[in-house]
Parts: structure tokens; sequence; C-alpha cells
């Protein structure tokens, strides 16, 4: 066998030898696996569309006529996982349901922890809420109008956050059938609940307006304002402090820090009437007379009132621009996050230049705002989510919480109930949106010392 032969032979090897190893690669990449769990949102002719829970949505290609939507499954895959394509070339290699996990974990989980006001408290409240059914921690997110009948039993079955009370609530009893009467569903509760009411003064007065309680009205902001400025705001705050607390109130849904010098404004009779300067001392002033009274208090109506028309009745649409709502309505709630508010409450109306598709109770944008650009940390409450301004909206509550709402005001319980836990069943809701609102709302129960055991 001659040189160039043996040339030709070597060469034809090498060449053979490296067709082999290609193969071998491409098919080593082809059959490379990975894995996600995933909730399955739609299902394609072929393919199906999940959300991981890092909220990253895929599409994957191959055969889902098994399955169905809201299914927690685990998929695994070849090839390379793409958020930014809106389909992707995945070829879906296995399909397994798996169980779906508690999600509380050993440890709190890192994006609850804000370093805020109740973290105190956080470790109590997260091994609190592992002694909790799913029930309970949803249950624990309603701020319930107190019901008209079997108030005791309705508390001991659902075990609400709490019960907001009116002032049908309180006619013509005395001091003692008022403490009996939320002793009473007090005894009911595993978790201490909020008891709240609107104690505004003026116009708005459920426990006030009875002459039982006590022998004059609170006066509305303004009036005390004329008669004696902030001095006699505070003395005012603490005596309130004293007859709620002293009654078992621990929540008053005030002081409203809406800023309003027309007397045509809607909010007008109910505001302090003055600029956003001073509106910002009244709210500073309600903060720090309250602290150390046994009742906590919200500032009310997030991101301000403005001018815009009643909500109790239609929707109302704010038009102001983003500028001026950040300049006049925005500096009293600031003031009162300063001076440590640990509620703050969310009006219905349309901000249109912040939001234009939603009411502020649902818009996430204006939840963002209040806790990123304000970095508010405490429980954030929508109105009264059957008020007409919102009452039609479908799945309102699950609205609400995926806008970033810890307590939902609610007078049919049971339809909030009903659509939280459809929107779990389908995936529009983790169980983990449930835990770290339960959570706030638990460590802020620590917090105002409604929670004892563990606590020294």
């Amino acid at each position: 066998m001659n040189k160039n032969m043996i040339i030709t032979i070597v060469a034809i090897f090498v060449v053979l030898l490296g067709t082999v190893l290609v193969l071998n690669m491409n098919n080593n990449k082809t059959t490379t696996t990975n894995k996600i769990e995933a909730t399955i949102l739609s299902i394609g002719e072929g393919s199906l569309t999940v959300k991981d829970d890092n909220d990253g949505v895929y599409t994957f290609k191959g055969d889902s006529s098994d399955l169905t939507v809201g299914s927690k499954v685990v998929i695994e895959y070849s090839g390379l996982l793409n958020r930014d394509a809106e389909v992707k070339d995945i070829k879906l290699v296995e399909m397994k349901d798996f169980e779906e996990k508690d999600g509380l974990g050993e440890t709190i989980s890192d994006d609850w922890l804000d370093n805020g006001l109740f973290s105190k408290y956080y470790t109590l409240a997260f091994n609190k809420l592992k002694t909790m059914t799913l029930d309970e921690r949803i249950n624990q997110l309603l701020l319930v109008r107190y019901p008209d009948s079997n108030q005791v039993q309705v508390m001991k079955d659902k075990q609400f956050g709490g019960y907001v009370l009116f002032g049908k609530d309180f006619t013509d009893k005395t001091e003692t059938e008022v403490k009996k009467m939320i002793d009473d569903f007090q005894k009911v509760s595993k978790i201490p609940s909020l008891t709240a009411v609107d104690e505004e003064g003026g116009t708005v007065v459920r426990v006030s307006s009875n002459p039982n309680l006590r022998s004059e009205r609170f006066k509305s902001p303004s009036a005390l304002y004329s008669e004696g400025g902030l001095d006699l705001i505070k003395k005012d705050t603490i005596e309130k402090s004293n007859l709620l607390n002293n009654l078992g109130i621990n929540l008053n849904l005030a002081p409203v820090v809406d800023v309003s010098t027309n007397s045509g404004d809607y909010m007008y009779s109910r505001s302090l009437q003055q600029n956003s300067d001073i509106t910002s001392n009244f709210a500073k002033t309600v903060i720090n007379a309250s602290k150390g009274t046994g009742v906590s208090y919200t500032l009310k109506h997030f991101p301000g009132y403005g001018n815009n028309a009643d909500t109790h009745t239609s929707s109302a649409t704010d038009s102001r621009s983003y500028e001026s709502i950040l300049k006049n309505d925005i500096p009293p709630f600031e003031a009162g996050i300063e001076a440590g508010a640990e509620a703050i409450l969310v009006s219905h109306n349309v901000v249109s230049n912040i939001d234009k598709d939603n009411p502020a109770s649902l818009s996430p944008t204006i939840h963002n705002l209040l806790r990123d650009e304000l970095n508010f940390t405490g429980v954030i409450i929508t109105d009264d989510l059957d008020m007409g301004a919102v009452s039609k909206i479908e799945n309102a509550s699950v609205k609400a919480i995926l806008a970033g709402n810890d307590l939902i005001i609610t007078t049919d319980y049971n339809k909030s109930i009903n659509e939280i836990k459809k929107a779990l069943s389908d995936g529009t809701l983790k169980e983990d949106d449930i835990n770290k609102l339960a959570f706030r709302v638990i460590a802020w129960k620590y917090y105002k010392g409604l929670i004892y055991e563990n606590q020294k």
C-alpha cells in the first residue's frame, strides 16, 4: 500500500469520526431536558400556555388533550425558555401532576420582609399563619359589615379579620350592651378581631350619635380647628380614642385627610377645609395623638378625594393632573405615614391620570404609588366594595387582592369568599398571594397588642 493511499484512508476515517461526533452532540442537545412547576393558563390545539411561580408565561408545543385550565403541573421540556417571545418553540417532553404545597415553607419569604412598621412581630405572625387553615387565612382579609343577625355564629364559622360597626348597631344601646355585643364575637374569634367604626366627627359619627354613649356628637375636624386649632384636635382624638377603647373598638376609619377648600365639594363637610400644609399637620397630629390609646386610625381616602362626586351611589372620575395630585393631595398622607400611620383606606374614584381603567381601590398603579413611592408598610384597606362605584364590577374582591389591598371591606362576605376561592382554583390567585396579605394583617394585630401569646 503506497503512502498516498494510506493518507487518503486516514482522511476518510477522520471525516467519518467527526460526523459521528457531531451527530452525537446534536442528539445530546435535543434529549437534554429541564423542569418547571407551573399553572396552566390556557390550552390550544397542540399547545398550552402556563405561568410559573416567578410569573413567567410560556407556551409549549405538545399533546395537552388530557389537561385542564388551572391545573398545577410539572413540565419536562427541551429547548430554551424565552419570556419575551409570544410563542415558544419548545418541545414538551412529559407532563406530570404535582400536589400543591403549603406554600409557607420553613422561613419567611424574602419578599415579605420590608423592615416595616410591624416587622418586630413578623416571626410571631408567620408562626401563627402556619397554624391556620387556608379558609381562615382568606377570611382574615375580610373586614365585614356587622351582620343583621347571627353575628356571633357567623364570626365563629368564618373567623373574619374583623367587623365594621355602623350607627344602627349602636342605636339605643347602653355602654354595657355595646361591650357585651363586641365581647360576644371576640370570645369566638380564634385570632382577636378588628372592631372598626367611622367616628370622624360631624356628619359621620357611629358611636356618638347615640346619646347613651356620649352626651353630644363629636364635632367635625373643621369645627374643632376653627375653635382651638390643632391643640383641640389632639385633645379630641385622645377623648375619642378613650371612649372607643372603653367600648372594645380598636380601629377608627378616620381621619379624613382629603384636601378640600371648596364648599361645593362632596367631601368638604367631612374634611378639615384647609390647605394641603395645614391638612398635613392635622394628619400628623391625629396619628401622634392616637398612639398608645389602643385605637388605630386610618388615613382616608387615598390618593385624595378632590372634588369628586359621592362614590356610595355611582362611579366618579378624577381628571386632575398627576402633578396636581402629588403637590396638593399626597402630602397629608406622607405626613401621616411619617408619624406612624398603621392603616390607609383607598377610595373608589377613577383617577384618570394615574390609572384610567380602574377605581383607585382596585388599581395596582395606585397601590404601587403608596408602597413604592411613599414607602407605606402598614395595612391598605379598600373602601366598601358594596358601594355603588364598584358593586357591579366582576370579581372585585379578587381584583382588590391583586391590586395590593390587605383588607377588603365588604357586606356580601359570601360573594367575596366565593370569588377568592374560584380565583385560587383557576390560578388567577396563588395561595402565596393570600398568605402574604394575611401575614401583614396578623403582624398588625400583634403590633396592636390584640394577640399576646409568646409576645414577651
